[in-house]
C-alpha cells in the first residue's frame, strides 16, 4: 500500500522591481491550483491583483509549521506569497522539523513569480536617492550649483581609473558618475532651478529621473537613424558624420563651435575646436604670438589631427613626471 503523499509547499517570490500582477505563467497555475494560499504581509502589493483574479488569500501572521504540514498531508498543495525578504521565521521552523526526522516533510518548491529585467536595480538606486534626499540633512538643502564641483570631480576620477586600468575601482567610479545623475534628478524633481539665481534662471518646470532618461532615449533613436531607420551609415566615420549631421539639424547651430564647453580643461578645448574645424573642412590660421599658448595650441591641433588626445598624453607625461619626483625624493 503506498505511503500518502506529504503534499506541496510552494515559495511563491515576487520582485518590487516589476509592476504587481505581472506574474509568469507557472506562478499563475500554481495560485489558481492550490488548496491554500498564505500571505503573512497585509500590505503586500500582489494582493489586489490576486484577488482580481480570482485568488483566494489568507491574510494572517506566518502559519505554525507542524500545522501546515498536517494540512498538507494527504497531498494537499499551499503557495506561500512571500514578501520580498522572504520569511525566515517559517523556512527556518519547516528545517527543524525536516531535521527531526520524526515527520515527513511535504515538497518544498521555490517558485520565482517574476524575474527583474536588466536595469531592475536603477529602480532601487531612485528609491534609495528619495529617502536620502527627504532624510538627510546634508543632501536635503544641495542645489545644482552646489553639486557641480562633485560632477567635474567623479568625471576625473573615472577618467583616471579607465587609464589605469582598474576594473573594481571602475566599477565603483561609474557608480559615482551615475550618482551625479540621479541626484541632479531629484532636485530637478522639487522644481529647483538648474543654477542658484531663481532671477537668471530658466526654469522649465520640475522633471524627474524618467523624464531624464525617455530625453536621452529619444536623442540616442534620433541620431542613430542607421539603427532605428532606414539610413546606411556602415563604418564608424560615417556614423559620426551623420551623429554630427542630425545634431546640427536638431540645435540649429550657426557655427561648428556652438555647443563646445569653454571651462573644459584648455587642451581638451583646444582638441574639440580643432575637431569640429576639421570635420567642417575649414582651414583656420592658427593664431599667433608671444608666449607658450600659441605653441601650446599648435601641439594640440597637430595631436588631434594625428588621432591623439592631447590631454590623456599630457596627463600621462604628468604621472610619469610624477614618478620621477617621488623617485628623486627617495619614495
Amino acid at each position: 500500500m503506498n505511503a500518502p503523499s506529504p503534499g506541496r509547499l510552494v515559495l511563491l517570490t515576487t520582485s518590487h522591481r516589476v509592476a504587481p500582477g505581472q506574474l509568469s505563467w507557472p506562478a499563475w497555475q500554481a495560485l489558481h491550483q492550490a488548496d491554500r494560499v498564505l500571505c503573512a504581509d497585509p500590505a503586500h502589493p500582489q494582493l489586489p491583483y490576486l484577488r482580481e483574479a480570482g485568488v483566494a488569500v489568507e491574510v494572517a501572521a506566518t502559519p505554525d509549521a507542524a500545522d501546515l504540514v498536517d494540512f498538507l498531508a494527504g497531498g494537499r498543495t499551499a503557495v506561500l506569497v512571500q514578501s520580498g525578504e522572504g520569511d525566515r521565521r517559517l523556512t527556518d521552523a519547516l528545517s527543524r522539523l525536516a531535521g527531526s526526522g520524526r515527520v515527513a516533510m511535504p515538497d518544498l518548491e521555490l517558485l520565482p513569480g517574476a524575474y527583474d529585467l536588466p536595469g531592475a536595480r536603477l529602480i532601487d538606486l531612485v528609491q534609495v536617492m528619495d529617502r536620502i534626499r527627504e532624510e538627510c540633512p546634508w543632501s536635503a538643502r544641495q542645489t545644482h550649483e552646489g553639486l557641480a564641483k562633485y560632477a567635474m570631480e567623479e568625471a576625473f576620477e573615472l577618467i583616471e581609473v579607465i587609464e589605469e586600468g582598474d576594473r573594481d575601482a571602475l566599477r565603483e567610479e561609474l557608480g559615482d558618475v551615475l550618482l551625479q545623475v540621479v541626484f541632479h534628478a531629484r532636485i530637478a524633481e522639487d522644481g529647483a532651478p538648474a543654477t542658484g539665481d531663481d532671477e537668471e534662471a530658466e526654469d522649465g518646470g520640475p522633471f524627474s529621473i524618467d523624464d531624464v532618461a525617455a530625453t536621452l532615449i529619444d536623442k540616442l533613436v534620433r541620431r542613430h537613424p542607421h539603427v532605428f531607420g532606414d539610413a546606411v551609415a556602415e563604418t564608424p566615420e560615417e556614423v559620426r558624420a551623420q551623429w554630427l549631421r542630425v545634431k546640427g539639424e536638431e540645435k540649429e547651430r550657426t557655427s561648428v563651435t556652438d555647443g563646445v564647453p569653454v571651462a573644459q580643461p584648455a587642451l581638451a578645448l583646444a582638441a574639440k575646436l580643432a575637431s569640429r574645424a576639421r570635420g567642417a573642412e575649414l582651414r583656420v590660421p592658427l593664431p599667433e604670438g608671444p608666449g607658450p599658448g600659441p605653441a601650446l595650441l599648435a601641439l594640440a591641433v597637430e595631436a588631434e589631427r594625428q588621432g591623439t588626445d592631447p590631454e590623456a598624453a599630457l596627463r600621462e607625461s604628468a604621472r610619469r613626471y610624477r614618478e620621477a619626483i617621488r623617485a628623486a625624493e627617495g619614495h
